[in-house]
């Protein structure tokens, strides 16, 4: 297999940089206010379109994870890691109804500010630190170590010239604020999705001639059908599969994907809805606009979140049959890492295949995922920071000027440690599971304190506090104690009990009262237009056809 790049390619990437660039600038001169203005950084206030909502929440969630990590589960567990992307769109539906109402009504712009505002500073500045080490050691850290591993395979440089280049292109769009990344982000989903769905269609192809009469896109369909019919399942059972772990071994594929039990004991709502729902980096493209256009740009990313797995699941499938087969030797030994088989190389290799130009194409689109997503990640990062700690403890008294400067440092400082720690996770077997993991040990108690928060009104701050602190102790013990237990399946116990925890401890500590800070909740607040309900069916249409086919 050869390393680099063609002229061709990279002057296509080239041609993409300078748009990408461009247009950043272009909109930071010429779009919405010339002052530094602290909400217009962090939150583009009023001036983002309901399509640029919905592309700018898609550039931030798609990046590296979801190329080469999931791509990678892809080759590993098959469609049903799917699941991610179509359930995503369904739980975007329900933020957009339930979540964006009570933020927007109740002028929330920060996940922090809501838990001061209905419970109190102390549970938010909890949450505020615990949100900042999740999102640089887990979230930047991740996509940096995903994309730098995918250039150095596209390019042959070393992968930590291709992380610095990643963070420092990310930095560029990042330090022009929520504005310039709101609006770039359209020019990236763009070059994402096209590029993204060429990739799909050449490695198709390529399995086609590979392992085929080398006919077509649909041959290379038909074999993945034949070929790997136990990677056709959205849905498994204990022990019906034993699949690659990246480590050397072998893993139950249930463990990672726990068939309906993720659905009735409600793990894959818990990811989905605190992931969507009570997570700056998706909710603050949001937070700015008024309701009926921040909901459309959901319903907008909804729609996009189904067309996900034609982009990063199919390519993963079509490189698992090709090793299976072992029909190239350059795709078996690029996967294969001193005799382990590592998922997360499917894409990268799959990448390397293409002809001259459209690697060009692919190596923009892969770069437009990522940079996109390190930039919203960052963003949210620095509206943490500033605005729920630094004006908290260190300087109330910030001039706007100071804040968006204080905002720009600290961006720099986030990508800096990332980047430092980034080469780390070549020690985990496979990225997505380890984002999927550490991300769930928080993720029960965090949705149950803004579920409750949001509609029940006799919710402490106690019983909050009880919640996030439970979630961690009891996901850590049951991993410890029961580590054949599907952490899919951990995280919809552990909501459960978080929950019953919450309300208890609310209920002693408030004595049945409803608390003075209780939301207005108000019924016409979740009332939507024909349009979106239309929108919203449809999507809900699209996740029943294709669990009713691949069940």
């Amino acid at each position: 297999m050869t390393l680099g790049l063609e002229t061709l390619d990279y002057f296509i990437f080239l041609v993409y940089f300078i748009i990408v660039s461009s247009y950043g600038y272009w909109i930071y001169k010429n779009k919405g206010k010339q002052s530094a203005d602290s909400k217009d950084f962090f939150l583009a206030e009023g001036s983002l379109t309901w399509w640029a909502i919905g592309a700018s929440i898609i550039a931030s969630n798609i990046s590296a994870e979801q190329f080469i990590g999931m791509s990678g589960q892809a080759f590993q567990l098959g469609i049903a890691i799917s699941v991610y992307e179509l359930l995503g769109g369904v739980s975007l539906l329900i933020v957009a109804v339930y979540f964006l109402p009570m933020y927007l009504n109740n002028k929330i712009f920060t996940m922090p500010q809501f838990l001061a505002k209905r419970y109190d500073g102390r549970l938010s500045t909890i949450m505020a630190v615990f949100w900042l080490f999740l999102y640089i050691f887990v979230n930047l850290t991740s996509i940096i170590y995903l994309g730098g591993l995918s250039l150095e395979k596209m390019t042959g440089f070393s992968f930590m010239t291709c992380a610095i280049f990643l963070t420092t292109f990310a930095v560029i769009i990042t330090l022009g604020g929520m504005k310039v990344i709101g609006y770039t982000d359209v020019i990236q989903v763009v070059c994402l999705i096209f590029g993204g769905l060429a990739t799909t269609y050449l490695a198709l192809e390529l399995l086609s001639n590979k392992v085929g009469t080398g006919s077509g896109v649909f041959e290379g369909i038909n074999l993945i059908a034949q070929k790997a019919e136990g990677h056709l399942h959205m849905i498994f059972k204990p022990n019906q599969y034993q699949v690659h772990d990246g480590k050397g071994g072998f893993i139950d594929a249930y463990r990672q994907v726990p068939g309906i039990m993720m659905f009735i004991i409600g793990g894959q709502w818990v990811n989905n809805l605190n992931y969507f729902g009570c997570n700056q980096y998706i909710t603050q493209r949001a937070l700015g606009a008024d309701i009926s256009t921040a909901r459309n740009g959901v319903l907008f990313a909804a729609f996009m979140k189904m067309l996900m797995p034609f982009i990063v699941v199919l390519p993963g499938l079509a490189a698992y049959v090709i090793f299976q087969e072992n029909a190239d030797a350059s795709i078996v030994n690029g996967i294969t890492q001193n005799g382990i088989v590592k998922p997360d190389n499917a894409y990268p290799v799959l990448l390397n295949l293409l002809p001259v130009g459209l690697k060009g194409l692919a190596f923009a689109a892969l770069t437009a995922a990522i940079v996109a997503s390190l930039a919203g990640k960052a963003n949210s990062i620095s509206t943490i920071y500033v605005l729920d700690i630094h004006k908290k403890f260190f300087n109330k008294n910030l001039s706007e000027k100071q804040t968006v400067w204080t905002g720009r440092v600290v961006i720099i400082i986030a990508f800096i440690i990332a980047l430092i720690v980034s080469p780390l996770l070549a020690n985990f077997g496979q990225a997505f599971e380890y984002i999927q993991v550490y991300t769930g040990y928080v993720s029960p108690g965090i949705l149950s304190i803004f579920v409750l928060g949001f509609f029940w009104k006799k919710a402490t701050a106690n019983g909050a506090l009880t919640a996030a602190v439970l979630s961690i102790v009891l996901s850590a013990i049951i991993e410890r104690l029961y580590p054949e237990f599907p952490f899919m399946n951990r995280m919809g116990v552990v909501f459960w009990i978080c929950s019953l925890a919450h309300i208890v401890v609310s209920l002693i500590s408030g004595k049945g009262k409803i608390q003075e800070n209780a939301f207005e909740v108000k019924k016409e607040w979740f009332k939507v237009e024909t349009p979106f309900a239309i929108g919203a069916l449809v999507v809900l249409a699209i996740f029943t056809i294709i669990y009713t086919i691949f069940w």
